[in-house]
């Protein structure tokens, strides 16, 4: 204003380019911190082995049931079998995982004090305590030759809760802070429920006989369906 030449205003002309204006930075780059130079988000505390496991046995659990029970009622003994065997062995590894991540057994017991229709660890936690007997019981009938009466109940009834053992993690998954997660929370149950289909066809199409693998076969070549309606809705690469 005065003519001083270390004061101009807001905004100059560029030599050698009539019309165009540069711009001064009025105000420094944004950082994008929290006060005192903490993160806005909390870095997560679990072990990517423990929760990845968990996540994935108890997929691969939930969708081997559910293949059991059909098997069982299609006429296809011995695929019920390796359904029911690798659905008790993919629970009780999902358990593991689960309660070596918390440190303490106790933790788990700890939370079947109440159920929280609004939580999905209250829930995820009570249905993997009635899933579990009744995989555990499935198998032990259809190995010893004991009860079949109440293993193929216990068939049907864990074939019944698998769903909801492959695919509430999904919402569990998607109940936190991390936006890249917790914006999925439409498109993740599919995409959950097509990996643990693919795991559970994965496992019949190895161990049962070729003879008996049709379902084992469909569930193979359905389940990528599910990974593209859950990865690929939002755009997802890895959809």
């Amino acid at each position: 204003m005065d003519g001083a030449a270390g004061l101009r205003g807001e905004r100059e002309a560029t030599p050698g380019s009539a019309g165009r204006r540069r711009e001064r930075l009025m105000v420094p780059k944004a950082d994008f911190d929290s006060y005192y130079g903490r993160p806005v988000l909390n870095e997560p505390t679990w072990e990517a082995p423990d929760i990845g496991g968990y996540l994935f046995l108890g997929g691969l659990a939930g969708a081997s049931s559910t293949l059991a029970a059909a098997a069982e009622l299609t006429g296809r003994p011995r695929l019920a079998r390796v359904s029911k065997v690798g659905a008790l062995c993919a629970i009780g590894g999902s358990f593991y995982c689960l309660i070596h991540d918390l440190g303490r057994p106790e933790r788990f017991l700890n939370m079947l004090r109440v159920f929280k229709v609004t939580s999905p660890m209250s829930v995820g936690t009570w249905v993997l305590t009635v899933f579990g007997p009744a995989a555990g019981c499935a198998a032990a009938s259809e190995v010893s030759g004991l009860y079949p009466g109440l293993g193929r109940a216990a068939t049907l009834a864990a074939g019944a809760i698998g769903p909801a053992v492959a695919t509430y993690t999904a919402a569990l998954i998607c109940d936190t802070a991390v936006p890249a997660w917790h914006e999925g929370y439409r498109e993740m149950p599919f995409l959950f429920a097509g990996s643990a289909v693919a795991s559970a066809g994965g496992l019949g199409l190895l161990a049962a006989p070729l003879s008996e693998a049709a379902p084992a076969r469909r569930a193979a070549v359905l389940a990528p369906g599910g990974h593209l309606e859950g990865g690929g809705q939002r755009g997802d690469p890895q959809g």
